[in-house]
């Protein structure tokens, strides 16, 4: 334990967030010391802050507090009619960190979250104290796919509203056996079951689509050679050896452009690493801060 021999009692206090005219967002804050360094979660796209609890738990359990927040348009967040993408998202992350006093913390997102705490970090470096990106923040879908029109046929989501919750549970758990219960669990909060017992996402695919075009975008790499907060880089050594290849060389990119970039491999791994390893995923997160990288 980094602050205290004790770990602290888990008190999950919900919040309602304004973060514009009419709009709140979902988030759980769980009160650590206050002179330990404060972490805030960021979900990845079509996901929610459910996915973050272990992580969250682990890093309480050594005193730190933790906010995990649910995206615009995601989990228990508003969403409302509106253009979503980056921006939009970096602004609400803001407002987020602004509205809950947190001083400096790290920020750590995960996949479309992960790039999303790098442009925030890029662009208001001293209001954090560092960044992480959880198999995310490096990925520019420009140079994964030679087109738009090819990269929006392969990231539309596919139709699974036909299927009832307990046949979507069958199918997750058929596709990754090695995710642990806690995680099916939390994958499964990103759907909501319909009266007629079917299942719809919580993020409407139109809203999931603009999210696509913005990262498609986004260029990540741009941002490293002027990168200020140090950032590390959780990366995920999937079974598909391409995308593996693609974030190899994202990752020589920014190793090589920022001064304060680290990378750690989780091999093999699920994207959703954290929700797979949170223990070990939350312990690599807490070195950062006791060997001060992240200062």
């Amino acid at each position: 334990m980094s602050q205290s021999d004790r770990p602290l009692p888990t008190v999950v206090t919900p919040l309602r967030i304004p973060v514009a005219p009419d709009v709140t967002l979902y988030a759980e804050r769980r009160e650590g010391d206050p002179s330990a360094v404060p972490f805030v979660l960021v979900h990845g796209l079509a996901s929610n802050l459910r996915l973050w609890d272990g992580v969250a738990e682990d890093l309480h359990a050594r005193g730190h507090t933790v906010v995990a927040l649910d995206q615009r348009g995601h989990g228990r967040s508003d969403a409302p009619d509106a253009a979503y993408g980056l921006d939009l998202a970096v602004a609400d992350l803001e407002a987020v960190i602004a509205a809950l006093r947190l001083s400096r913390p790290v920020v750590a997102g995960q996949s479309w979250g992960g790039n999303v705490v790098l442009e925030h970090g890029w662009r208001s470096p001293r209001k954090v104290r560092g960044i992480v990106c959880v198999d995310g923040g490096i990925i520019e879908l420009s140079d994964w796919f030679d087109s738009w029109e090819t990269c929006l046929t392969a990231l539309t989501p596919p139709d699974l509203q036909h299927l009832t919750l307990d046949e979507l549970e069958r199918r997750m758990r058929a596709g990754s056996p090695d995710l642990p219960e806690r995680a099916i669990a939390a994958a499964l909060e990103c759907f909501r079951v319909k009266p007629d017992g079917r299942i719809e996402p919580r993020l409407a695919r139109h809203r999931h689509l603009q999210i696509v075009r913005s990262l498609w975008e986004h260029r990540p790499s741009t941002r490293f050679p002027t990168l200020e907060a140090p950032t590390l880089l959780v990366l995920a050594g999937t079974n598909d050896e391409a995308r593996t290849v693609r974030k190899r060389r994202a990752e020589a990119v920014a190793l090589a452009a920022a001064p304060r970039v680290r990378s750690h491999w989780f091999i093999p791994a699920h994207h959703d690493v954290h929700s797979q390893h949170p223990d070990r995923v939350a312990e690599l997160l807490a070195a950062q801060v006791r060997d001060g990288f992240f200062a």
